[in-house]
């Protein structure tokens, strides 16, 4: 945060995160006490040391930047699920991030999932899915957090995996028959996106929408053929209907039709100004956030994977929003508001998150 602190406003404010990858929150003291507990040996002597390792600022992405001797953000996040074992881990993880929730004043959340990166180390996706499950009913009802989670294709797997990771996790969505236990209710992508366009998991989007599931799509910022991918996510994608939801999406402003057809579509983006602003200075990153609050897209605030960048939550991401773009008050209501009308909550839900920002004083 660079000196920067949460003020009581953002801190009260009501809040609705749809942009958070649950591995992401993993915090080191969870990682350390589900290592001792499954007998796991990290690469750290001490607590300390392992905290130690959390202050860098990874290399995002070798592939455009070069290896500079860093490791990458995904080689951590990555290297952190292996203590990632059994369905009280997930149960866990899932817990502490509600409980963090909770202390923040999200009132509504929409994590994001996978079960191929856990799969592939002999975890069954019944495990995962089963922990988060129960986290996501424990979670609702101990700390009043409601949640409503979105199943990840990761991008830089074969098309095939994913579908087959979806078709095992199908039982644990909410179907439009129905039928289905709930946890989750909508798709997406995640993992490196390095020349690995939206179109590329085109069948699974259509399966899963015919399933009755929502589609958000993660076009990442500053990647190769970034707004590219941004132009397949609004036009092409679920038979040229578009995604309903962009998951960062920065560079829709690096070509001038992206911006009015995001309005035009109603299209909205899950900004994470902290990740960015690892990688792009004050004067460089806000303009371009405080541009597409004027041009009037639709865009709320999230986390991303606070974890691992700086332990900036939803709050930290406000804040810095609220100061570097110089907003008033009023305007991070309209925020927050943006967020609910974003979101996938059953229409109650939706009605209550309203009423309690409408009551949020904006007198400056």
């Amino acid at each position: 945060m660079n000196g920067l602190e949460i003020c009581p406003f953002i801190r009260d404010l009501p809040k609705v995160e749809l942009h958070v990858h649950i591995e992401g929150t993993l915090t080191p003291a969870l990682r350390w006490k589900l290592a001792l507990r499954n007998n796991i040996k990290l690469p750290y002597a001490t607590f300390e040391e392992l905290i130690d390792s959390y202050k860098v600022t990874y290399n995002h992405r070798k592939e455009v930047n070069g290896d500079d001797g860093r490791p990458t953000f995904l080689e951590a996040y990555f290297a952190g699920c292996q203590v990632l074992i059994t369905e009280d881990d997930f149960y866990d993880l899932g817990m502490e991030y509600l409980s963090r929730c909770a202390e923040m004043n999200v009132r509504y959340c929409e994590p994001f999932l996978d079960t191929q990166a856990h799969i592939e180390r002999g975890i069954p996706a019944s495990t995962v899915l089963n922990g988060f499950l129960h986290a996501q009913q424990d979670g609702a009802k101990k700390y009043g957090v409601k949640s409503n989670w979105i199943f990840c294709f990761l991008r830089d797997r074969p098309l095939q995996e994913g579908l087959d990771a979806y078709a095992a996790a199908r039982p644990w969505a909410r179907l439009s028959d129905g039928t289905g236990k709930g946890l989750f209710h909508a798709v997406g992508l995640a993992a490196n996106e390095f020349e690995s366009p939206p179109l590329r998991f085109e069948k699974g989007f259509r399966i899963a929408k015919k399933d009755g599931l929502h589609v958000t799509l993660h076009c990442d910022v500053d990647q190769k053929d970034a707004a590219e991918h941004v132009r397949e996510a609004i036009f092409d994608v679920c038979s040229g209907q578009g995604t309903e939801r962009i998951d960062h999406g920065l560079n829709v402003l690096d070509q001038p039709d992206l911006v009015p057809a995001l309005n035009q579509r109603g299209i909205g983006l899950t900004l994470c100004p902290h990740a960015y602003h690892r990688r792009q200075s004050t004067e460089t990153l806000f303009p371009k956030i405080k541009k597409l609050i004027e041009e009037n897209v639709k865009l709320c605030i999230n986390s991303d994977d606070p974890t691992y960048m700086h332990d900036v939550w939803i709050d930290g991401n406000m804040q810095k929003v609220y100061t570097y773009c110089a907003l008033s008050k009023a305007d991070m209501v309209r925020l927050g508001k943006n967020g609910v009308e974003m979101c996938w909550a059953d229409e109650q839900t939706k009605k209550e998150l309203m009423v309690e920002l409408d009551q949020v004083d904006v007198s400056e």
